[in-house]
């Protein structure tokens, strides 16, 4: 299947009530791994490539390797640029067929986000391609995490009809409790203020910093306007182990054959956020 644009993932994930999950993807390895768990589940998948990935493949590589694997992929497969920092990075993910595309200036001031985000709908738009924004800043609860900042301000209201009028973008991500990275305290989300902005906006709303939620939390999330959850910190944990566990064992088969395992560890994670979103069955 050729890849879709995300707000064909979305709209009947908002309507249906689920949510779908979106993956930090860093190589034809991860890409191909998430592909096979989604196919085996049917369910649809969005797959998050950053600019800290672009030293393992660039974005022009990186979408020929996954249009490559989602050829045979029977699923609706959507790849964001998770995160851009910059127009430049956008300009590059657009040229290479992304059908998503999130510029993160939340932590910059409101103008300047809507300003820069309304150039990228501008851009975008034209192509098919999805836009998420953000409003109220998601910031990192570890420190090996390379999203956020320290500090989190959370999403008002009042900003975000403002932010989505101004824009229009098609996706909010959205700051209630949620943060980047590994949480050392379980994340008190603000479910109040979500049910306030999902009457009052009525987009899909996206929930970074998914990894680590408790499934009854992520849960309540989803049937208050959450209809895309990010997930990293455990794939990239999953990895990060499996691959020092062998090495520190004094694995000394041939390097690929580590790398084949860890890869291998992605699968039972992606699996359960397939089940946790509720997105498993939906393709």
């Amino acid at each position: 299947m050729s890849l879709v644009p995300m707000s064909e993932l979305l709209a009947p994930a908002l309507e249906g009530g689920y949510a779908v999950p979106a993956f930090a993807a860093w190589d034809g390895g991860a890409v191909r791994a998430i592909l096979g768990v989604a196919t085996e589940l049917h369910a649809p998948v969005i797959l998050m490539h950053a600019g800290v990935d672009w030293g393992v493949l660039p974005p022009a590589e990186f979408a020929k390797v996954v249009r490559v694997l989602a050829e045979d992929c029977p699923v609706p497969v959507s790849v964001i640029l998770d995160h851009g920092g910059s127009m430049e990075e956008v300009r590059a993910c657009l040229a290479a067929g992304f059908t998503g595309v999130m510029l993160d200036y939340s932590a910059r001031p409101f103008e300047e986000n809507a300003a820069a985000l309304r150039e990228v709908v501008a851009l975008a738009r034209p192509l098919g391609v999805t836009v998420e924004g953000g409003i109220g800043h998601v910031g990192r609860v570890d420190d090996s995490t390379t999203e956020g900042e320290k500090v989190s301000t959370l999403t008002t209201v009042e900003d975000a009809v403002a932010y989505v009028e101004a824009t229009g973008v098609e996706a909010l991500a959205v700051s209630i409790g949620n943060g980047h990275g590994r949480y050392t305290v379980l994340p008190r989300l603000e479910f109040d203020r979500l049910a306030e902005l999902h009457e009052a906006i009525g987009l899909p709303l996206v929930l970074h910093g998914g990894s680590g939620t408790p499934e009854a939390d992520l849960r309540r999330a989803i049937s208050l306007g959450i209809a895309k959850v990010n997930v990293a910190t455990e794939l990239v944990t999953a990895f990060r182990e499996t691959l020092s566990a062998l090495w520190e064992a004094g694995d000394k088969r041939w390097l690929t054959i580590g790398l084949g395992e860890a890869t291998a560890s992605l699968r039972p994670v992606a699996e359960r956020w397939f089940h946790h979103t509720g997105a498993a069955g939906k393709a």
